[in-house]
Protein backbone atom coordinates (compact mmCIF):
# COMPACT_ATOMS: atom_id res chain seq x y z
CA UNK A 1 0.00 0.00 0.00
CA UNK A 2 1.02 3.44 -0.88
CA UNK A 3 0.22 7.11 0.98
CA UNK A 4 -0.44 10.00 -0.69
CA UNK A 5 0.38 12.54 1.70
CA UNK A 6 -0.23 15.90 1.79
CA UNK A 7 -1.08 18.83 3.90
CA UNK A 8 -5.02 18.82 4.41
CA UNK A 9 -6.74 22.28 2.20
CA UNK A 10 -8.78 24.48 4.03
CA UNK A 11 -10.08 28.12 4.48
CA UNK A 12 -8.47 30.68 2.86
CA UNK A 13 -6.99 32.22 6.64
CA UNK A 14 -5.85 28.87 6.49
CA UNK A 15 -4.17 28.02 3.22
CA UNK A 16 -2.62 31.41 3.70
CA UNK A 17 -1.20 30.70 7.07
CA UNK A 18 0.22 26.91 5.96
CA UNK A 19 1.76 29.35 2.88
CA UNK A 20 3.35 31.75 5.49
CA UNK A 21 1.29 34.63 3.89
CA UNK A 22 1.79 38.14 5.75
CA UNK A 23 -2.39 38.74 6.23
CA UNK A 24 -2.46 35.37 8.30
CA UNK A 25 0.41 35.97 10.24
CA UNK A 26 -0.98 37.98 13.57
CA UNK A 27 -4.10 35.86 13.70
CA UNK A 28 -1.68 32.28 14.91
CA UNK A 29 1.10 34.38 16.55
CA UNK A 30 4.21 31.31 15.74
CA UNK A 31 4.72 29.64 13.20
CA UNK A 32 4.56 25.44 12.82
CA UNK A 33 7.71 25.24 11.22
CA UNK A 34 9.77 27.61 13.04
CA UNK A 35 11.94 25.74 15.74
CA UNK A 36 12.43 29.48 17.47
CA UNK A 37 8.71 29.72 17.76
CA UNK A 38 8.95 26.44 19.88
CA UNK A 39 11.62 27.71 22.07
CA UNK A 40 9.59 30.77 23.03
CA UNK A 41 6.37 29.47 23.46
CA UNK A 42 8.16 26.87 25.94
CA UNK A 43 9.32 29.56 28.24
CA UNK A 44 5.70 30.92 28.00
CA UNK A 45 4.51 27.55 28.81
CA UNK A 46 7.23 27.35 32.15
CA UNK A 47 6.25 30.43 33.80
CA UNK A 48 2.36 28.91 34.50
CA UNK A 49 3.69 25.45 35.43
CA UNK A 50 6.15 24.61 37.97
CA UNK A 51 6.23 20.80 39.41
CA UNK A 52 2.81 20.82 40.90
CA UNK A 53 1.10 22.05 38.14
CA UNK A 54 2.77 19.45 35.69
CA UNK A 55 2.40 16.54 38.22
CA UNK A 56 -1.29 17.82 38.70
CA UNK A 57 -1.28 17.39 34.22
CA UNK A 58 -0.01 13.94 34.80
CA UNK A 59 -2.92 12.91 37.09
CA UNK A 60 -5.35 13.59 33.84
CA UNK A 61 -3.71 11.39 31.58
CA UNK A 62 -5.20 8.20 31.04
CA UNK A 63 -2.55 5.78 30.29
CA UNK A 64 -2.62 2.70 27.56
CA UNK A 65 -1.97 -0.55 28.49
CA UNK A 66 1.82 -0.83 28.84
CA UNK A 67 2.68 2.58 28.68
CA UNK A 68 5.65 3.58 30.32
CA UNK A 69 5.28 4.98 33.59
CA UNK A 70 9.29 6.53 33.48
CA UNK A 71 8.00 8.72 30.53
CA UNK A 72 5.41 10.34 33.05
CA UNK A 73 8.04 10.47 35.72
CA UNK A 74 10.24 12.42 33.73
CA UNK A 75 8.08 14.88 31.91
CA UNK A 76 7.52 15.84 35.94
CA UNK A 77 10.49 15.90 37.06
CA UNK A 78 12.55 17.39 34.12
CA UNK A 79 10.01 20.03 32.90
CA UNK A 80 8.38 18.57 30.33
CA UNK A 81 5.56 19.55 27.88
CA UNK A 82 2.95 18.17 25.81
CA UNK A 83 1.85 18.38 21.71
CA UNK A 84 -1.72 18.20 22.30
CA UNK A 85 -4.56 17.06 19.50
CA UNK A 86 -8.04 15.63 20.00
CA UNK A 87 -11.65 14.54 18.57
CA UNK A 88 -15.04 13.69 19.29
CA UNK A 89 -15.63 9.93 19.88
CA UNK A 90 -17.02 8.28 16.90
CA UNK A 91 -18.88 4.93 16.20
CA UNK A 92 -16.04 2.18 15.94
CA UNK A 93 -13.29 4.83 15.89
CA UNK A 94 -14.96 7.57 13.66
CA UNK A 95 -13.13 8.31 10.11
CA UNK A 96 -9.38 7.70 9.33
CA UNK A 97 -8.72 11.59 9.87
CA UNK A 98 -8.37 10.72 14.12
CA UNK A 99 -5.38 8.25 13.39
CA UNK A 100 -3.82 10.95 11.19
CA UNK A 101 -4.32 14.06 14.01
CA UNK A 102 -2.38 11.16 16.77
CA UNK A 103 0.19 10.16 14.39
CA UNK A 104 1.03 13.98 13.62
CA UNK A 105 1.54 14.84 17.17
CA UNK A 106 3.52 11.97 18.08
CA UNK A 107 5.84 13.13 15.19
CA UNK A 108 5.98 16.68 16.12
CA UNK A 109 6.63 15.99 19.93
CA UNK A 110 9.20 13.15 19.30
CA UNK A 111 11.09 16.01 16.88
CA UNK A 112 10.41 18.79 19.50
CA UNK A 113 12.15 16.39 22.31
CA UNK A 114 15.32 15.83 20.42
CA UNK A 115 15.36 19.81 20.06
CA UNK A 116 14.69 21.08 23.03
CA UNK A 117 16.06 18.38 25.48
CA UNK A 118 12.86 17.66 27.65
CA UNK A 119 10.24 15.38 27.67
CA UNK A 120 7.48 16.09 25.18
CA UNK A 121 4.60 14.06 25.00
CA UNK A 122 1.99 13.76 22.85
CA UNK A 123 -1.93 14.10 24.29
CA UNK A 124 -4.79 12.76 22.44
CA UNK A 125 -7.82 14.52 24.33
CA UNK A 126 -11.03 12.25 23.86
CA UNK A 127 -14.12 15.52 23.50
CA UNK A 128 -16.43 13.14 25.19
CA UNK A 129 -18.94 16.18 26.20
CA UNK A 130 -19.39 16.40 23.05
CA UNK A 131 -23.67 16.51 22.10
CA UNK A 132 -23.73 16.13 18.22
CA UNK A 133 -25.19 12.24 18.35
CA UNK A 134 -26.08 12.41 14.53
CA UNK A 135 -22.43 13.43 14.09
CA UNK A 136 -20.86 10.94 16.22
CA UNK A 137 -23.68 7.74 15.85
CA UNK A 138 -22.41 6.32 12.42
CA UNK A 139 -19.23 4.56 10.89
CA UNK A 140 -18.80 3.93 7.15
CA UNK A 141 -16.73 1.37 5.33
CA UNK A 142 -15.59 -0.24 1.94
CA UNK A 143 -16.49 -3.64 2.85
CA UNK A 144 -15.59 -6.88 0.89
CA UNK A 145 -17.92 -6.19 -1.70
CA UNK A 146 -16.51 -2.73 -2.84
CA UNK A 147 -19.63 -0.85 -1.97
CA UNK A 148 -19.71 1.53 0.58
CA UNK A 149 -21.87 0.47 4.12
CA UNK A 150 -23.04 2.77 6.77
CA UNK A 151 -23.56 1.61 9.99
CA UNK A 152 -25.44 3.64 12.72
CA UNK A 153 -27.08 3.09 16.76
CA UNK A 154 -30.42 5.01 17.37
CA UNK A 155 -30.53 8.14 19.32
CA UNK A 156 -31.52 8.50 22.75
CA UNK A 157 -35.65 8.01 22.78
CA UNK A 158 -35.76 10.74 25.23
CA UNK A 159 -35.12 13.16 22.34
CA UNK A 160 -32.67 15.16 24.54
CA UNK A 161 -28.95 16.05 23.64
CA UNK A 162 -26.42 14.98 26.79
CA UNK A 163 -22.89 14.68 26.36
CA UNK A 164 -21.85 11.60 24.62
CA UNK A 165 -20.25 9.90 27.95
CA UNK A 166 -23.73 10.46 29.44
CA UNK A 167 -25.40 7.63 26.74
CA UNK A 168 -25.23 4.13 27.53
CA UNK A 169 -25.10 2.05 23.94
CA UNK A 170 -28.41 -0.41 23.23
CA UNK A 171 -28.23 -3.45 21.48
CA UNK A 172 -28.14 -2.01 18.39
CA UNK A 173 -24.39 -1.57 18.42
CA UNK A 174 -23.75 -4.63 18.71
CA UNK A 175 -26.07 -6.02 15.69
CA UNK A 176 -24.07 -2.96 14.23
CA UNK A 177 -21.21 -4.36 14.84
CA UNK A 178 -21.86 -8.27 13.41
CA UNK A 179 -22.86 -6.04 10.26
CA UNK A 180 -19.68 -4.29 10.18
CA UNK A 181 -17.43 -7.48 10.28
CA UNK A 182 -19.63 -9.27 8.08
CA UNK A 183 -18.45 -6.47 5.71
CA UNK A 184 -14.40 -6.40 6.69
CA UNK A 185 -12.27 -9.11 5.17
CA UNK A 186 -11.04 -12.41 7.32
CA UNK A 187 -7.46 -11.89 7.84
CA UNK A 188 -4.82 -12.69 10.58
CA UNK A 189 -5.49 -9.13 12.10
CA UNK A 190 -8.92 -8.85 12.53
CA UNK A 191 -9.80 -11.35 15.44
CA UNK A 192 -7.40 -9.03 17.81
CA UNK A 193 -9.09 -5.66 16.83
CA UNK A 194 -12.31 -7.09 16.08
CA UNK A 195 -12.44 -8.37 20.21
CA UNK A 196 -11.33 -4.75 21.30
CA UNK A 197 -14.23 -2.85 19.25
CA UNK A 198 -16.82 -5.81 20.49
CA UNK A 199 -15.88 -5.61 24.22
CA UNK A 200 -15.63 -1.84 23.46
CA UNK A 201 -18.84 -0.80 22.16
CA UNK A 202 -20.68 -3.59 23.57
CA UNK A 203 -24.46 -2.55 24.78
CA UNK A 204 -24.23 -0.59 28.44
CA UNK A 205 -21.15 0.73 27.57
CA UNK A 206 -20.31 4.95 26.15
CA UNK A 207 -19.27 5.64 22.69
CA UNK A 208 -16.30 7.64 24.30
CA UNK A 209 -15.25 4.19 26.48
CA UNK A 210 -15.37 2.38 22.95
CA UNK A 211 -13.79 4.95 21.51
CA UNK A 212 -11.05 5.10 24.15
CA UNK A 213 -10.35 1.45 23.95
CA UNK A 214 -9.90 0.88 20.05
CA UNK A 215 -7.71 4.08 19.79
CA UNK A 216 -5.71 2.80 22.72
CA UNK A 217 -4.92 -0.30 20.96
CA UNK A 218 -4.19 1.12 17.73
CA UNK A 219 -2.14 3.86 19.19
CA UNK A 220 -0.79 3.01 22.99
CA UNK A 221 2.17 1.27 22.31
CA UNK A 222 3.72 4.15 19.83
CA UNK A 223 3.84 6.14 23.69
CA UNK A 224 0.63 8.41 22.92
CA UNK A 225 -1.43 9.36 26.09
CA UNK A 226 -5.01 10.71 26.27
CA UNK A 227 -7.31 12.14 28.67
CA UNK A 228 -11.15 12.71 28.73
CA UNK A 229 -13.10 16.17 28.67
CA UNK A 230 -15.36 14.69 31.80
CA UNK A 231 -12.22 13.35 33.33
CA UNK A 232 -12.19 14.53 36.97
CA UNK A 233 -8.76 16.18 37.09
CA UNK A 234 -9.79 17.89 33.97
CA UNK A 235 -12.93 18.78 35.43
CA UNK A 236 -11.73 20.12 38.51
CA UNK A 237 -8.17 22.51 36.89
CA UNK A 238 -10.32 23.76 34.26
CA UNK A 239 -13.01 24.58 36.85
CA UNK A 240 -11.22 28.64 37.47
CA UNK A 241 -11.16 28.87 33.65
CA UNK A 242 -15.16 28.23 33.08
CA UNK A 243 -15.73 30.45 36.45
CA UNK A 244 -14.13 33.27 34.75
CA UNK A 245 -15.53 33.30 31.27
CA UNK A 246 -18.69 33.01 33.82
CA UNK A 247 -18.02 36.15 34.91
CA UNK A 248 -16.36 38.13 32.53
CA UNK A 249 -18.93 36.91 29.99
CA UNK A 250 -19.62 39.94 28.31
CA UNK A 251 -15.91 41.47 27.90
CA UNK A 252 -14.95 37.95 26.68
CA UNK A 253 -17.51 38.13 23.64
CA UNK A 254 -15.53 41.65 23.14
CA UNK A 255 -12.73 40.44 22.96
CA UNK A 256 -13.54 37.49 20.44
CA UNK A 257 -16.35 39.93 18.19
CA UNK A 258 -12.66 42.33 17.88
CA UNK A 259 -10.55 39.48 16.96
CA UNK A 260 -13.86 38.23 14.74
CA UNK A 261 -14.01 42.34 12.68
CA UNK A 262 -10.26 42.15 12.73
CA UNK A 263 -10.53 38.73 9.65
CA UNK A 264 -13.20 39.99 8.86
CA UNK A 265 -11.66 42.94 7.48
CA UNK A 266 -8.42 41.32 6.46
CA UNK A 267 -10.89 39.30 3.68
CA UNK A 268 -11.27 36.05 6.25
CA UNK A 269 -14.69 34.04 6.89
CA UNK A 270 -15.39 33.20 10.38
CA UNK A 271 -15.08 29.53 11.36
CA UNK A 272 -17.38 30.12 14.28
CA UNK A 273 -20.03 32.69 14.55
CA UNK A 274 -19.74 34.81 17.52
CA UNK A 275 -23.24 34.83 19.06
CA UNK A 276 -24.68 37.96 20.53
CA UNK A 277 -25.20 37.73 24.37
CA UNK A 278 -23.53 34.19 23.86
CA UNK A 279 -21.18 32.66 26.86
CA UNK A 280 -18.82 29.95 25.76
CA UNK A 281 -20.12 27.33 28.25
CA UNK A 282 -22.69 24.71 27.72
CA UNK A 283 -25.04 23.62 30.76
CA UNK A 284 -26.43 20.30 30.94
CA UNK A 285 -30.53 21.71 31.54
CA UNK A 286 -33.63 19.11 30.83
CA UNK A 287 -33.23 19.77 27.26
CA UNK A 288 -29.33 18.02 27.50
CA UNK A 289 -26.26 20.12 26.77
CA UNK A 290 -27.38 23.36 26.27
CA UNK A 291 -25.34 26.82 25.33
CA UNK A 292 -25.52 29.39 27.69
CA UNK A 293 -26.90 32.93 27.51
CA UNK A 294 -26.73 36.26 29.20
CA UNK A 295 -29.94 37.40 29.74
CA UNK A 296 -29.76 40.79 31.75
CA UNK A 297 -28.22 39.87 35.64
CA UNK A 298 -28.72 36.17 35.37
CA UNK A 299 -28.48 33.44 32.31
CA UNK A 300 -31.06 31.64 29.87
CA UNK A 301 -30.24 28.18 28.39
CA UNK A 302 -30.57 28.11 24.62
CA UNK A 303 -32.88 24.88 23.88
CA UNK A 304 -35.03 24.83 27.23
CA UNK A 305 -35.37 28.47 28.13
CA UNK A 306 -34.43 28.15 31.98
CA UNK A 307 -32.87 31.19 33.21
CA UNK A 308 -30.86 30.62 36.26
CA UNK A 309 -28.31 33.07 37.93
CA UNK A 310 -24.78 32.09 38.43
CA UNK A 311 -24.81 31.09 42.29
CA UNK A 312 -27.27 28.54 40.50
CA UNK A 313 -24.97 27.43 37.80
CA UNK A 314 -22.20 27.08 41.10
CA UNK A 315 -24.78 24.87 42.84
CA UNK A 316 -25.34 22.28 40.00
CA UNK A 317 -21.57 22.45 39.15
CA UNK A 318 -20.99 21.95 43.05
CA UNK A 319 -23.06 18.86 42.70
CA UNK A 320 -21.42 17.51 39.69
CA UNK A 321 -18.46 18.99 37.69
CA UNK A 322 -19.58 17.48 34.30
CA UNK A 323 -22.61 19.98 33.71
CA UNK A 324 -20.29 22.76 32.78
CA UNK A 325 -18.73 22.28 29.91
CA UNK A 326 -17.03 24.54 27.32
CA UNK A 327 -18.06 25.26 24.20
CA UNK A 328 -15.48 25.19 20.69
CA UNK A 329 -13.58 28.59 21.40
CA UNK A 330 -12.75 27.69 25.02
CA UNK A 331 -12.34 24.04 24.69
CA UNK A 332 -8.60 25.00 23.57
CA UNK A 333 -7.83 28.15 26.32
CA UNK A 334 -9.49 25.17 28.73
CA UNK A 335 -6.53 22.50 27.24
CA UNK A 336 -3.59 24.89 27.54
CA UNK A 337 -4.87 25.80 31.31
CA UNK A 338 -4.98 22.50 32.24
CA UNK A 339 -1.62 20.51 30.61
CA UNK A 340 1.50 22.69 29.33
CA UNK A 341 0.92 22.84 25.88
CA UNK A 342 3.52 23.96 23.22
CA UNK A 343 1.17 23.00 20.16
CA UNK A 344 -2.06 21.85 19.17
CA UNK A 345 -2.46 19.21 15.82
CA UNK A 346 -5.71 20.77 14.14
CA UNK A 347 -6.97 20.05 11.07
CA UNK A 348 -8.35 22.28 8.33
CA UNK A 349 -11.67 23.82 10.39
CA UNK A 350 -9.95 23.79 13.42
CA UNK A 351 -7.17 25.63 12.38
CA UNK A 352 -9.60 28.00 10.89
CA UNK A 353 -11.52 28.50 14.45
CA UNK A 354 -7.81 29.10 15.84
CA UNK A 355 -7.18 32.51 14.08
CA UNK A 356 -10.54 33.58 16.23
CA UNK A 357 -8.56 32.91 19.81
CA UNK A 358 -5.49 34.91 19.71
CA UNK A 359 -6.72 37.70 21.88
CA UNK A 360 -8.89 35.60 23.69
CA UNK A 361 -6.36 33.29 25.03
CA UNK A 362 -4.48 36.48 26.21
CA UNK A 363 -8.18 37.39 28.03
CA UNK A 364 -7.57 34.23 30.35
CA UNK A 365 -3.50 34.78 30.47
CA UNK A 366 -2.68 32.44 28.22
CA UNK A 367 -0.97 32.56 25.38
CA UNK A 368 -1.98 30.51 22.46
CA UNK A 369 -0.37 27.36 21.39
CA UNK A 370 1.28 26.93 18.40
CA UNK A 371 -1.22 25.34 15.05
CA UNK A 372 0.39 22.69 13.69
CA UNK A 373 -1.45 21.48 10.82
CA UNK A 374 -2.46 17.74 10.63
CA UNK A 375 -0.65 15.75 7.84
CA UNK A 376 -3.51 14.41 5.63
CA UNK A 377 -3.01 10.45 3.97
CA UNK A 378 -4.60 9.00 1.01
CA UNK A 379 -4.15 5.39 1.33
CA UNK A 380 -3.71 3.87 -1.98
CA UNK A 381 -4.22 -0.54 -2.05
CA UNK A 382 -2.13 -2.04 -4.20
CA UNK A 383 -5.29 -3.00 -6.00
CA UNK A 384 -5.68 1.06 -6.57
CA UNK A 385 -2.68 2.00 -7.51
CA UNK A 386 -2.65 -0.84 -10.14
CA UNK A 387 -5.54 1.12 -11.93
CA UNK A 388 -4.19 4.47 -11.44
CA UNK A 389 -1.08 3.28 -13.10
CA UNK A 390 -2.94 1.34 -16.11
CA UNK A 391 -4.79 4.65 -17.14
CA UNK A 392 -2.02 6.97 -16.24
CA UNK A 393 -4.22 8.90 -13.37
CA UNK A 394 -3.69 10.74 -10.33
CA UNK A 395 -5.87 10.75 -7.32
CA UNK A 396 -6.98 14.20 -7.75
CA UNK A 397 -8.42 13.69 -10.90
CA UNK A 398 -10.37 11.69 -9.40
CA UNK A 399 -11.88 13.95 -6.75
CA UNK A 400 -15.06 15.21 -8.80
CA UNK A 401 -18.07 13.74 -10.12
CA UNK A 402 -17.65 10.14 -11.81
CA UNK A 403 -19.43 11.63 -15.18
CA UNK A 404 -16.85 13.98 -15.23
CA UNK A 405 -14.44 11.37 -14.62
CA UNK A 406 -16.15 9.01 -17.47
CA UNK A 407 -16.46 11.64 -19.97
CA UNK A 408 -12.83 12.59 -20.21
CA UNK A 409 -11.59 8.92 -20.05
CA UNK A 410 -14.13 8.29 -23.43
CA UNK A 411 -12.45 11.75 -24.96
CA UNK A 412 -9.57 9.99 -24.39
CA UNK A 413 -9.99 6.71 -25.60
CA UNK A 414 -11.71 8.39 -29.11
CA UNK A 415 -9.34 7.05 -31.97
CA UNK A 416 -7.19 9.42 -33.28
CA UNK A 417 -8.63 9.19 -36.86
CA UNK A 418 -12.71 9.93 -35.95
CA UNK A 419 -10.76 13.06 -33.55
CA UNK A 420 -9.08 14.06 -36.46
CA UNK A 421 -12.11 13.98 -38.79
CA UNK A 422 -14.32 15.62 -35.88
CA UNK A 423 -11.87 18.28 -35.50
CA UNK A 424 -11.52 18.66 -39.14
CA UNK A 425 -15.19 18.95 -40.19
CA UNK A 426 -15.56 21.36 -37.19
CA UNK A 427 -12.86 23.84 -38.92
CA UNK A 428 -14.84 23.56 -42.01
CA UNK A 429 -18.12 24.74 -40.81
CA UNK A 430 -16.53 27.62 -39.19
CA UNK A 431 -14.36 28.92 -41.69
CA UNK A 432 -16.70 27.66 -44.39
CA UNK A 433 -19.96 29.57 -42.09
CA UNK A 434 -17.91 33.01 -41.86
CA UNK A 435 -16.73 33.04 -45.83
CA UNK A 436 -20.62 32.48 -46.89
CA UNK A 437 -21.49 34.89 -43.80
CA UNK A 438 -18.86 37.42 -45.73
CA UNK A 439 -19.59 37.02 -49.25
CA UNK A 440 -24.32 36.95 -48.59
CA UNK A 441 -23.79 40.21 -46.22
CA UNK A 442 -22.66 41.67 -49.42
CA UNK A 443 -25.35 41.24 -51.53
CA UNK A 444 -27.84 41.64 -48.44
CA UNK A 445 -26.56 42.76 -44.56
CA UNK A 446 -30.04 40.76 -43.67
CA UNK A 447 -28.44 37.22 -44.64
CA UNK A 448 -26.13 37.42 -41.38
CA UNK A 449 -28.64 36.23 -39.25
CA UNK A 450 -29.50 32.87 -41.28
CA UNK A 451 -25.89 32.01 -42.07
CA UNK A 452 -25.37 32.52 -38.12
CA UNK A 453 -28.31 30.05 -37.45
CA UNK A 454 -27.13 28.00 -39.72
CA UNK A 455 -23.74 27.58 -38.26
CA UNK A 456 -25.04 27.02 -34.67
CA UNK A 457 -27.40 24.54 -36.14
CA UNK A 458 -24.54 22.69 -38.17
CA UNK A 459 -22.11 23.03 -34.55
CA UNK A 460 -25.23 21.40 -32.39
CA UNK A 461 -25.76 18.52 -34.78
CA UNK A 462 -22.12 18.31 -34.51
CA UNK A 463 -21.85 18.09 -31.19
CA UNK A 464 -24.38 15.77 -31.41
CA UNK A 465 -22.54 12.95 -32.91
CA UNK A 466 -19.45 13.76 -30.95
CA UNK A 467 -21.25 12.79 -27.96
CA UNK A 468 -22.95 9.69 -29.73
CA UNK A 469 -19.11 8.39 -30.59
CA UNK A 470 -18.48 9.41 -27.04
CA UNK A 471 -21.51 7.14 -25.92
CA UNK A 472 -20.11 4.29 -28.09
CA UNK A 473 -16.57 4.63 -27.27
CA UNK A 474 -17.78 4.27 -23.14
CA UNK A 475 -20.13 1.19 -23.84
CA UNK A 476 -16.95 -0.62 -25.57
CA UNK A 477 -15.01 0.74 -22.29
CA UNK A 478 -17.22 -0.29 -19.89
CA UNK A 479 -14.75 -2.69 -17.94
CA UNK A 480 -12.16 -0.19 -17.42
CA UNK A 481 -14.78 2.45 -16.41
CA UNK A 482 -15.90 -0.12 -13.49
CA UNK A 483 -12.37 -0.17 -12.54
CA UNK A 484 -11.76 3.48 -12.23
CA UNK A 485 -15.47 3.76 -10.46
CA UNK A 486 -13.97 1.80 -8.52
CA UNK A 487 -10.90 2.78 -7.92
CA UNK A 488 -12.51 6.52 -7.34
CA UNK A 489 -14.86 4.73 -4.29
CA UNK A 490 -12.00 3.98 -2.24
CA UNK A 491 -10.04 7.17 -2.60
CA UNK A 492 -13.35 9.42 -2.72
CA UNK A 493 -16.22 7.40 -0.70
CA UNK A 494 -19.43 9.79 -1.11
CA UNK A 495 -17.63 12.21 -2.89
CA UNK A 496 -15.13 13.28 0.19
CA UNK A 497 -11.42 11.86 0.59
CA UNK A 498 -11.60 8.45 2.34
CA UNK A 499 -10.01 10.32 5.73
CA UNK A 500 -13.27 12.14 6.01
CA UNK A 501 -15.48 8.85 5.65
CA UNK A 502 -13.24 5.35 6.03
CA UNK A 503 -13.77 4.17 9.54
CA UNK A 504 -10.00 3.24 10.73
CA UNK A 505 -11.16 -0.38 11.30
CA UNK A 506 -10.77 -0.90 7.60
CA UNK A 507 -7.26 -0.76 7.46
CA UNK A 508 -6.55 -1.80 11.09
CA UNK A 509 -8.12 -5.25 9.91
CA UNK A 510 -6.70 -5.57 6.35
CA UNK A 511 -3.09 -4.04 7.44
CA UNK A 512 -2.65 -4.65 11.44
CA UNK A 513 -0.11 -2.37 12.99
CA UNK A 514 1.94 -2.08 9.85
CA UNK A 515 -1.22 0.69 8.58
CA UNK A 516 0.06 2.45 11.60
CA UNK A 517 3.46 2.06 11.52
CA UNK A 518 3.50 3.33 7.64
CA UNK A 519 1.45 6.39 8.60
CA UNK A 520 4.31 7.12 11.53
CA UNK A 521 6.78 6.96 9.02
CA UNK A 522 5.30 9.15 6.42
CA UNK A 523 4.79 11.92 8.55
CA UNK A 524 7.47 13.84 9.52
CA UNK A 525 8.61 16.98 10.88
CA UNK A 526 10.86 19.54 9.65
CA UNK A 527 11.83 22.85 10.66
CA UNK A 528 13.49 25.64 8.65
Amino acid sequence: MELFVTRPSGSAVVRDYIEGAASAADFYRRRFDRLDDFRTKAEEVDSRFDRDARARAAEALILPEGYDPARIEAFVEQGGWMVTTGQQPGLFGGPLYSLFKAITALRLAETLEAELGRPVLPVFWVASDDHDWEEANHADLIGVDNELHRFTVAAPESGATPPLHRISLGPDAEQALDRLFEALPDTDFRADFEGVVRSGFAAGRTMPEGFHDLMHRALGRLGIAFTDAAHPVVKDVSAPVLRAELDDAASMEAVLSETAASLQAAGYDLQVPIMPDGVNLFLEGSAGRERIYRDGDAFRLRSSGQRLTASEIEGLVAADAKVLSPNVLLRPVVESAVFPTLAYVGGPGEMAYFAQLGAYFEAHGIEMPIVMPRWSATPIERKIGKVLDKFGLEPAQLDRPFHEVASDFARDEVPDDVRAALGKLRGAIGGGTGELQKAATGVDPTLKGPVQNFRSQAMTALGDVEKKVMQAVKRESDIALQQIEKAQLHLFPDGRPAERVQSPLYFLCRYGDDFVDQLREAFAVNFE
